[in-house]
């Protein structure tokens, strides 16, 4: 926690989640801004882990991401989920996001107002944009999903922090 308050991270502690199926998040935040200067909309249920990877994302990869394509910083992300308890599409194996392991992140908002979906796009800019973050985030994530993986991820990217073997990641 005193790293998030180092990067600039808004966050409230909030009770431990426990649900029958197997969910748990025993030290859950609610975090509103990752960093001084991006909010998070609506605010997101993580884990502290989750928390400082997003906000460490935000502030080394999309940032300078975003003022290289379009000479302005991003002032708030749009995320599709965060915690929520369900198992992984199509299984019954749970979900990270039944951890608070996992953020959807389904569109950018720069400083003046523009909002970059994330998904297919004609627009040179948006997809050199998207596929720069996308694939940054294979690395400091361990599951990086979005357009063109599968129809679930068809309008957002999934990054996650699922241990892997061997320390890999997997990135579609």
């Amino acid at each position: 926690r005193t790293r998030l308050a180092e990067l600039g991270v808004a966050f409230e502690v909030r009770p431990e989640e426990h649900d029958p199926a197997g969910c748990a998040l025993p030290y859950p935040l609610s975090v509103r801004r990752l960093g001084s200067k991006v909010a998070i909309e609506p605010a997101a249920l993580m884990n502290c882990a989750m928390a400082e990877a997003a906000a460490r994302f935000v502030r080394d990869v999309v940032q300078p991401a975003a003022q290289a394509a379009y000479g302005e910083d991003v002032a708030a992300i749009a995320q599709a989920s965060a915690y929520v308890c369900r198992p992984r599409n199509g299984t019954t194996k749970l979900s990270e996001h039944a951890f608070g392991n996992a953020l959807d992140i389904a569109s950018f908002v720069l400083s003046k107002g523009m909002r970059v979906d994330v998904g297919t796009t004609s627009d040179d800019k948006a997809a050199d944009f998207q596929a720069q973050v996308r694939k940054a985030a294979c690395g400091p994530f361990k599951t990086v999903l979005g357009p063109g993986s599968d129809a679930d991820h068809a309008t957002h990217f999934h990054l996650d922090l699922a241990p892997r073997r061997n320390g890999g990641t997997f990135c579609q």
